[in-house]
């Protein structure tokens, strides 16, 4: 029997590179996208649950149990954002869907894509580092079987995507330069989603992942 994975954030780029590959790769058996919308994608390993707000889920939901992992993409932007409300975003319904999550899935695998810079001490200067790094800190707190932190940094779109970032659609021409300059501060999104595969099976003795250890660990 191969993975049974749950994605969230399938409708924004990481998200919808992490699925690209999972619907590829011979070890994933089915993919189930929790979303507030649809991805528009229909493939035999793709389940839907579209669910309006992450924060009315509850314990005990069947449509979430019987999963090997979680790949948590989802995510917003902090520009413009106060903190309390980039908190709720980030934070709560982050750690609210690791709550209903886990009393049904307690071999489950959770991965959080952070981001690189993130502030695991929780009182640096930058807003958003501090609410990721809080994020982090928290789940790595949980008793799932393993939790691992991914901070990508620029990451390369994987051919078909759809739903990219508006800075991407600028500069992402830009990524074989900035791969050949800065070598440990790139990834493709294969190589994300393939590191979060290869984490599951193969396990990591990091919790937190940078760039180079993505990269090290996806195997590409």
């Amino acid at each position: 029997m191969g993975l049974k994975i749950i994605l969230t954030g399938a409708t924004g780029m990481v998200g919808e590179g992490v699925l690209l590959e999972c619907l590829q790769h011979p070890e994933v058996e089915a993919v189930l996208s929790v979303s507030r919308k649809s991805t528009g994608r229909t493939h035999p390993k793709l389940q839907e649950y579209i669910v309006p707000d992450f924060l009315q889920l509850q314990p005990g939901d069947t449509t979430l149990q019987g999963y090997d992992a979680c790949f948590f993409c989802a995510g917003i932007s902090s520009v413009g954002m106060a903190e309390d409300k980039y908190r709720l975003i980030t934070y709560d319904t982050t750690i609210h869907f690791a709550n209903v999550l886990l009393p049904q899935n307690p071999g489950m695998t959770f991965i959080y894509v952070s981001g690189g810079g993130t502030d695991s001490s929780e009182k640096g200067r930058i807003m958003w580092a501090r609410v990721k790094g809080k994020t982090e800190n928290t789940l790595a707190k949980m008793p799932f079987k393993n939790v691992y932190n991914f901070r990508p940094g620029f990451m390369k779109a994987m051919p078909g995507q759809q739903n990219l970032l508006t800075f991407y659609k600028v500069i992402g021409w830009t990524f074989p330069f900035f791969k050949l300059v800065f070598p440990n501060a790139t990834s493709t999104l294969q190589q994300v989603a393939r590191a979060m595969i290869n984490c599951v099976t193969r396990g990591s003795d990091k919790q937190i992942l940078e760039v180079r250890d993505i990269n090290a660990i996806s195997g590409i």
